[in-house]
């Protein structure tokens, strides 16, 4: 605590809901956001098309996830009027831009993984 408070002028460093990286875990969401975001980089998907390709998670998470990143300005959801009723997922400039801390991720797991 002495050496933070050193290091910034004396002021107690507080990682708090403010920070950062709290602002991006709030934006992203559920645990699930990732791996979602990731399916979406390979381009737009249905609904079931998703589902399939991340088989772990459950139905109403998937949904949960979606809406979340929807609500939050990554994800577009697009309805066809089709019988039955198309829903397309793609992501927004916001989503897309988000791509290279995916990929920076997937460097840090490709060297680190292992010791997990």
């Amino acid at each position: 605590m002495a050496s933070d408070q050193a290091a910034n002028g004396g002021k107690e460093e507080n990682h708090s809901e403010d920070s950062g990286i709290c602002a991006v875990l709030r934006i992203l969401g559920a645990k699930w956001a990732f791996l979602v975001l990731s399916e979406l980089m390979q381009g737009p998907q249905r609904f079931n098309e998703l589902k399939r390709r991340v088989s772990v998670i459950k139905t109403q998470s998937l949904t949960d996830t979606l809406r979340h990143l929807e609500q939050n300005g990554l994800v577009h959801r697009e309805v066809f009027p089709t019988v039955p009723i198309t829903v397309q997922y793609s992501l927004t400039e916001k989503g897309s831009d988000f791509q290279a801390a995916l990929l920076e991720m997937e460097k840090w797991v490709q060297k680190w993984g292992s010791d997990v």
